[in-house]
């Protein structure tokens, strides 16, 4: 086998998911220095990295033809994955659009307990998912029909349905339409995914790699800043010893100086009350700038 990425045979076919999390995972991709031109209508946008090959697909037809070898790696939810029984390798969890696929039914019919009521008949277990829906339905003992819904399945309750599974985040339109959790069958997020002969090709492999690290160490900055500060040598001990930080604060002697440059990379959210104690301990010219990838 070739091992020039130049070779057709090599190159990566890529798959982007269209609809919500597009947006999301093109942003990440081009921080890694991937991007795309825009052909206007065309599902084929042109990839600026001339190995990769690109088409947009639904999020939800990305895990089956991956599977099957028609793309070489994707983007789409863990519920997607588990739904088709994807035969793929998941590289990476992005964290994208994080959601529940959850049981719900309305809510004069679940007990004072949370429990299903009892209808006294054949119950009707509506959903997008048939694999998910057929589990819960054998998970529970349930006596029920699944009938797959097309969309706004919280709209099907009571008069279609009387237990729906679904995706949500908030609840809010469960609430909004008098529906009850009643059980949590998974978590899901958005996922890079690869087809599994792709990773046994070298140069793919390699190709695949490189960009799930370059992914995982952006999305590791998302939430860090870096904070760089000048510390006496008399308060080096007080200040560098209760230093919040990945690992150990980086520190260089000043030029013709007694004192220290100290630099940590901590969460960004930790910083608002993280300044004003350095300030009081005695450091000096503190500087806050963002990290754009860490490297573990």
């Amino acid at each position: 086998m070739s091992t020039t990425i130049e070779n057709g045979s090599d190159k990566l076919k890529l798959t982007l998911p269209t609809g919500r999390i597009q947006d999301k995972v093109i942003r990440l991709l081009e921080q890694i220095g991937i991007a795309f031109l825009s052909t206007g209508r065309s599902y084929r946008p042109v990839c600026t990295d001339s190995t990769i090959i690109t088409k947009m697909l639904k999020a939800q037809n990305i895990p089956a033809l991956v599977g099957l070898g028609r793309h070489d790696c994707g983007f789409s939810g863990l519920d997607w994955i588990y739904e088709q029984n994807a035969d793929v390798v998941e590289l990476l969890d992005l964290g994208f659009d994080p959601v529940r696929i959850i049981a719900a039914m309305p809510e004069d019919l679940v007990d004072a307990h949370g429990k299903r009521g009892n209808t006294g008949r054949k119950l009707i277990v509506a959903s997008e998912y048939e694999r998910l829906a057929k589990d819960f339905i054998k998970q529970e003992n349930l006596d029920a029909i699944y009938v797959h819904a097309f969309g706004a399945t919280e709209a099907l309750p009571p008069e279609d349905a009387d237990i729906i599974i679904d995706n949500t985040s908030s609840g809010a339109t469960l609430r909004q339409n008098r529906l009850k959790i009643i059980g949590e069958l998974m978590k899901s997020s958005t996922r890079f995914i690869a087809n599994k002969t792709a990773m046994e090709n070298p140069v793919k492999r390699k190709k695949l790699e490189e960009m799930t690290m370059l992914m995982k160490s952006t999305i590791l900055a998302r939430n860090k800043v870096m904070i760089e500060m000048n510390v006496s040598a008399d308060l080096f001990d007080k200040i560098v010893g209760d230093l919040p930080c990945m690992k150990a604060p980086t520190v260089s002697k000043l030029h013709n100086s007694d004192g220290y440059a100290v630099k940590i990379a901590v969460p960004s959210c930790d910083v608002p009350d993280l300044i004003p104690r350095l300030v009081k301990l005695g450091a000096t010219d503190i500087l806050e700038y963002k990290v754009e990838k860490i490297v573990p």
